[in-house]
């Protein structure tokens, strides 16, 4: 939210340096989080000053430019060809100087340089209003009176207002501080209780309302009051739509508000000054002189101001004239036919207050973010409404002339009362940790205008003003009360107090560590995507059970319109942005959560993730062949990432998933640990990438879960000597490794400490159709004795006959 210093200054009497005000805001809760120095015109006409054209001429190689002499209040006049018709001698002009910066009402900024124009020497530029961009007119240059002095910067001249701009990220639960009016009160309470101002705020003055006469009448019908529970109009007739004032274009160009024309501009104003929205309508495009409150039928049309055809949902409340045409979607945006044009004579001005989550839910339905519902959408305060409408009325009447042509509706059929809530003086001083007189906390909350019902002794009853509509509670009263007392007064205490704690073991976020720790070291990046991603994905990439998938109402991003029910996606968009960055050898990983839909139920799962595409090995002499990544690559560092964890005791089998085009998984029986393998082909030709990819997605939890039963034993180092033995195998082709291992580690027991498979070989001609020859190496260890080879002999056989009889085998001699 912006908030304009100038703005502050019409309502207090304050003359701090910004920085103080900034300084001061942020401590009461209204963090400033930027500050920007603004001029009421772009640049603040900087380098122009007022002179005197002291020659004209007309230029001897141009018909439609003249060479002036222009004096400037310095030591030389200067020479300046001019192309403007209306230069004279002894005008009065605004002249830009060598230098300046010229910001025009159209087009980019351009800067003043020395040069010639046609041979004739220009040491400057007489400027038209359109060129400093202090209007649209190009018809001249401007002709100032003639007692202007020269020398005169044109800043002082045009009284270039200099403001300075505070960004305020303003916390949902902040509906009384929506307003410029709003900030200045919650201001001069913290400047009266701790600067030693007075606390006065200067509200705008409302008591010159008067109905002047009843000859245009609208009925108002509100036939849904919990929507809006309150609804106040007035009808004003005779008004002369025109362009804003300056002083009111200039307060609302400060916020960034763009102008439009009087009437309009006024609406917008109230509501920055006050929070109140407000909606002007043409009157006589008010059907049967009737307004009435209503939702329209589920899959109504309304076309908005913005010209779009709207479907209306039968929750969107909605302002309709006396045939139930549609209006204005309430407190949201107005429509094409009723709003106010540059014909608008007459104008029937509304002052609602409407239902927060009603407006919320057809704000974000409709994509309208719009400054007005932002402003229900927190809270605005029901018993504004009225003082909000004459206001505005007031101006009207000023500023585009007319006069009250009705008695002011209002209906609010349950008017909202203050709150009460009971508060102990002691609790305030227990939660605040500091120690407040009675008389302290007295000041703070009339200076907050919360009135002090009742007090005895310890208790006392506070009413909260309407606009503080998160304050239900003693805590709320006593954080209100702390925020204008000062968080820096607040004295620090002098003790340290501890709780011994026991957390999960093993520590979940230590295991994270070493597992980021471990690919980090091995070249891996860690990345981190957003969890919500894009429902194609999973209806057309790679489809899963729709009922699955869990929508948001994302309105900001509509394309990301689920809850990822899988992180793949999320790793192959960062490899395509990468290799559309010719950044194609990745490894990557990912900490992150699933979500999916099952029945009624709704299951967040954690996992790791990792992804490789590419070389092997970056560039370099000693990669001449340009190793690229292998199943076998990302399998390595899975399996030392497992044993790095100390997992074990898994079983190792093909995985189904769709995901891979083979893959395979380690599981402890149904429970699935890790799944890897190579993305499908059809998958990455899908997300447009142009290398293979190989995936592996760890489920966390379960990781977790396995490492609590894990312990970690300390055994001495064998002072025994190891023995291997090598063996060929003619297999089947259809036999896996671990088929071999598996019965290699139940044969030797305790005495067989590792199996390595060092070559695979494959030949046909030799070895036969459907055969390959594993060659593997066996260690043999004792940690009581030297084995003898009759020792490893008998073990040995009963191997081989393990492998001829379980697999098939035949041993190669």
């Amino acid at each position: 939210m912006k908030v304009s210093y100038n703005w502050l200054k019409d309502y207090l009497d304050i003359d701090l340096p910004w920085e103080k005000v900034s300084e001061i805001l942020t401590d009461i809760g209204l963090e400033v989080e930027g500050e920007e120095q603004t001029e009421s015109v772009k640049g603040g006409l900087k380098g122009l000053v007022v002179g005197e054209v002291t020659f004209k001429d007309k230029h001897p190689g141009a018909d439609r430019l003249s060479v002036t002499k222009v004096n400037i209040g310095a030591e030389e006049e200067l020479s300046i060809v001019c192309g403007a018709p209306n230069v004279a001698q002894g005008q009065k002009v605004v002249v830009a100087t060598v230098g300046t910066m010229l910001y025009p009402s159209e087009g980019e900024p351009f800067k003043i340089k020395k040069g010639k124009i046609r041979g004739e020497v220009s040491e400057g530029m007489i400027c038209a209003e359109d060129e400093i961009g202090l209007g649209a007119s190009h018809d001249g240059i401007m002709v100032l009176p003639s007692e202007t002095a020269v020398g005169t910067p044109a800043s002082e001249f045009f009284k270039v207002e200099k403001d300075t701009i505070f960004e305020i990220g303003l916390t949902p639960n902040r509906s009384d501080a929506t307003s410029q009016l709003g900030v200045a009160k919650d201001l001069a309470a913290a400047l009266k209780i701790n600067h030693g101002h007075s606390g006065k705020v200067n509200e705008p003055d409302v008591s010159g309302f008067t109905v002047d006469n009843n000859a245009m009448p609208i009925e108002v019908v509100v036939e849904n009051t919990t929507a809006c529970p309150r609804y106040a109009g007035v009808s004003i007739k005779g008004v002369t739509i025109a362009e804003s004032p300056e002083w009111l274009k200039k307060r609302l160009r400060a916020l960034g508000v763009a102008t439009k024309n009087n009437v309009v501009d006024i609406t917008n104003f109230i509501l920055h000054e006050l929070g109140q929205p407000l909606h002007a309508f043409d009157a006589d495009e008010i059907d049967g002189n009737k307004v009435i409150v209503k939702n329209l039928a589920d899959g109504s049309k309304f076309t908005t101001l913005d010209d779009v055809e709207r479907e209306l949902s039968g929750e969107d409340l909605m302002i309709c004239d006396g045939a139930s045409n549609g209006m204005c979607i309430a407190g949201v945006f107005g429509g094409t036919k009723s709003g106010v044009k540059d014909s608008t004579k007459n104008i029937f001005l509304e002052s609602a207050h409407f239902n927060a989550t009603s407006i919320r839910r057809s704000s974000t339905r409709h994509l309208l973010r719009t400054d007005a519902a932002k402003c229900f959408e927190k809270g605005s305060d029901p018993n504004l409404c009225l003082y909000a409408l004459k206001r505005a009325a007031l101006l009207i009447k000023e500023l585009a002339g007319g006069e009250i042509a009705s008695d002011v509706v209002d209906i609010y059929p349950n008017p909202v009362a203050k709150a009460e809530v009971s508060v102990k003086f002691s609790h305030v001083n227990r939660l605040i940790g500091d120690d407040l007189s009675k008389d302290e906390v007295r000041n703070i909350l009339a200076a907050m205008e919360i009135d002090i019902l009742n007090e005895d002794g310890d208790d006392f009853k506070v009413a909260i003003p309407t606009n503080k509509v998160d304050v239900i509670r003693e805590a709320d009263v006593i954080e209100e009360i702390l925020r204008i007392y000062g968080l820096n007064k607040v004295a620090i205490p002098t003790q340290v107090k501890s709780a011994l704690t026991y957390g999960l073991q093993p520590d979940p976020f230590k295991i994270k560590n070493i597992a980021g720790d471990y690919l980090a070291y091995n070249g891996f990046n860690e990345m981190m995507a957003v969890s919500i991603t894009e429902s194609k994905y999973f209806k057309e990439i790679l489809p899963i059970d729709e009922s699955q998938l869990i929508y948001i109402n994302n309105t900001a991003n509509m394309h990301l319109d689920v809850m990822r029910p899988s992180m793949l996606f999320s790793g192959l968009e960062a490899i395509l942005h990468n290799q559309n960055r010719r950044s194609a050898d990745l490894r990557l990983f990912e900490f992150g959560h699933t979500y999916v839909k099952k029945e009624d139920d709704y299951v967040e799962d954690e996992h790791l993730t990792l992804f490789m595409t590419g070389q092997r090995y970056s560039e370099g002499w000693l990669n001449k062949d340009k190793e690229q990544v292998t199943f076998y690559t990302l399998k390595t560092y899975v399996m030392n990432l497992m044993a790095r964890l100390g997992l074990s005791g898994f079983q190792e089998s093909k995985s189904e998933n769709d995901v891979f085009g083979f893959g395979m998984k380690f599981h402890r029986g149904p429970q699935v640990l890790v799944e890897l393998g190579r993305v499908k082909g059809k998958l990455t030709k899908a997300m447009d990438i142009k290398h293979p990819v190989f995936y592996a997605d760890f489920n966390w939890d379960l990781i977790l879960r396995a490492l609590r039963k894990h312990k970690i034993d300390f055994v001495e180092l064998n002072k025994f000597p190891a023995v291997r033995r090598d063996l060929a195998l003619v297999l089947n082709t259809t036999v896996k490794f671990n088929e071999v291992e598996a019965i290699a580690k139940k044969t030797g027991k305790k005495m067989l400490k590792a199996v390595n498979l060092f070559d695979v070989f494959e030949d046909a001609d030799k070895l036969g159709e459907g055969k390959k020859s594993y060659a593997i190496s066996l260690v043999f260890e004792d940690v009581t004795k030297t084995l003898k080879d009759k020792d490893v002999d008998k073990v040995m056989n009963q191997m081989i006959q393990n492998f001829e009889n379980k697999l098939g085998a035949i041993i190669r001699k």
